[in-house]
């Protein structure tokens, strides 16, 4: 089953506007902004790395300094007028912001050289705390009660962080042995005590709770300054962190503020929308840093023969699904379906919640909000009514336009099989007398390749001759392949 499909590589809700004719138009001026744009995605994620470095270079943060990074923080989710690049900080990149502020500290860490490093290393924890209190403050709220479990005690979580840093003592000199690491296992014994109702623990107690990760995580710190040894101490509070903010905070809602150049009106047109979707879109992924591609060979669609002998992806970052909410709600869609057309849809009570998932993350994207703006600014209507206000109600027209199932099989009467959706078929892929349809998707086209169920056979040459080449960097690709 042979296929010409284009694809972006990110997931961006605006896919369901986009033509493949208009995708894959792409002049030299197209890759210019193509690239500068890419640039813009760097430096939107550099800047935070940047103060990263400028906050754990010293290993100190003053009072003034942490009011100063809050502050920093805050207006880095500002879009400023005219910007092509996206906010460096949104809610729905707080894992990835959280989890770079680790990876960047570690290169603060100070080995045995050093006759203070343990000193220089509990400074740094304190700061690394210091910086995680700076997000939450900025990106999360509470989630707990005022009212904590009655089992509830410092002693009993300050015994069970314990539990979590100690190292097996394998050869029996009394001393543990090798990294701290967290086992999933652990992860699971952490989470059920702090979402048990006799052990939940008070709101009051919830800035006290993640200090005291950091607190007790010192008393880890390597001996012999030993820094890959800290390094992983460092990986296992972020987990014990991570597992804090999951149970006891959630997200603040996104509040969208656009400057004049990014205000939808009735006089904006469909290529302007398009360009803003993708300037807002702080979770795409960067070339050479979260993927790389071997695109090896072009061809003329007509061309069936394989221009390519290896895979097209040769490395995809998979923490990004974890760092980012939409992608890991968007990759439980993909095994919910039944690519052949004529087989019906059934649509089980755990597929109806990863759908309601998917629309909620989404929502809480700069895209998706801009999206809501320009139907409402330029009357959108759907089944002949206006498009809602109230963002509930326009998710309930997101669900009915991605997931309602409809027949693509054709037939009619009891031979009609409600076998498609919007979402199956953009997405997903279909095959239909042999023939794959739809497809527009790098995520799904990753994993289908590592599954060895895809064969990437070339990109398909840009129509003009004036088109700048096609490389590993680009984000939009036009190519032929077979699925298996």
């Amino acid at each position: 089953r042979d296929q010409n499909t284009t694809f972006t590589p990110t997931p961006k809700p605006s896919h369901i506007f986009t033509s493949n004719s208009q995708l894959s138009n792409r002049n030299n001026t197209k890759i210019a902004k193509e690239r500068a744009q890419h640039c813009n995605n760097i430096m939107a994620d550099a800047a935070i790395e940047t103060l990263y470095h400028t906050t754990f270079a010293d290993r100190l943060i003053t009072p003034e300094e942490n009011a100063e990074l809050i502050a920093t923080l805050q207006s880095l989710q500002t879009i400023e007028d005219g910007s092509t690049s996206p906010p460096a900080l949104t809610p729905d990149k707080f894992v990835w912001l959280r989890a770079s502020a680790f990876r960047v500290a570690c290169d603060y860490l100070v080995d045995g050289q050093n006759d203070d490093a343990k000193a220089e290393n509990v400074k740094l924890l304190r700061a690394i705390n210091a910086v995680v209190h700076a997000l939450e403050t900025t990106c999360l709220l509470p989630s707990l009660e005022a009212e904590g479990g009655v089992d509830f005690s410092q002693e009993s979580v300050e015994e069970l962080f314990k539990s979590l840093y100690e190292i097996e003592d394998k050869d029996g000199d009394g001393e543990g042995d090798g990294p701290v690491v967290i086992t999933t296992a652990e992860v699971m014994v952490l989470r059920e005590f702090l979402n048990n109702e006799a052990t939940r623990p008070p709101l009051s107690m919830l800035v006290w709770l993640r200090a005291a990760a950091f607190r007790i995580g010192c008393q880890y710190l390597d001996e012999e300054h030993d820094k890959a040894k800290n390094v992983a101490l460092l990986r296992s509070i972020n987990v014990i962190v991570h597992t804090v903010e999951n149970t006891c905070m959630k997200p603040k809602p996104l509040v969208l503020d656009l400057p004049p150049s990014h205000t939808p009106d009735v006089n904006t047109d469909f290529a302007s929308a398009a360009q803003i979707l993708w300037n807002l879109d702080s979770n795409r992924l960067s070339p050479y840093k979260d993927y790389k591609m071997d695109v090896q060979s072009s061809k003329h669609p007509s061309h069936k023969g394989d221009a390519a002998h290896d895979p097209l992806f040769t490395y995809v970052h998979r923490g990004i699904f974890q760092e980012r909410p939409t992608f890991d709600a968007f990759r439980h869609l993909l095994d919910n379906y039944s690519a052949c057309t004529g087989e019906e849809e059934t649509v089980s009570s755990k597929e109806l919640r990863e759908n309601r998932t998917f629309l909620n993350a989404v929502m809480e994207t700069a895209p998706m909000k801009y999206c809501h703006r320009y139907c409402l600014a330029k009357g959108v209507k759907y089944n002949g009514r206006s498009i809602p206000e109230d963002e509930a109600r326009f998710k309930e027209v997101l669900d009915s336009i991605w997931f309602k199932l409809y027949s693509r099989s054709g037939g009619g009467g009891r031979r009609r099989k409600m076998d498609s959706s919007g979402f199956e078929h953009v997405f997903v892929g279909e095959v239909k007398n042999g023939q794959v349809s739809g497809f527009h998707n790098w995520i799904m086209f990753w994993l289908e390749e590592r599954k060895g169920a895809v064969d990437y056979r070339g990109y398909i040459k840009p129509r003009s001759r004036y088109s700048a080449e096609t490389n590993g960097d680009d984000h939009v690709l036009t190519l032929q392949f077979s699925w298996k």
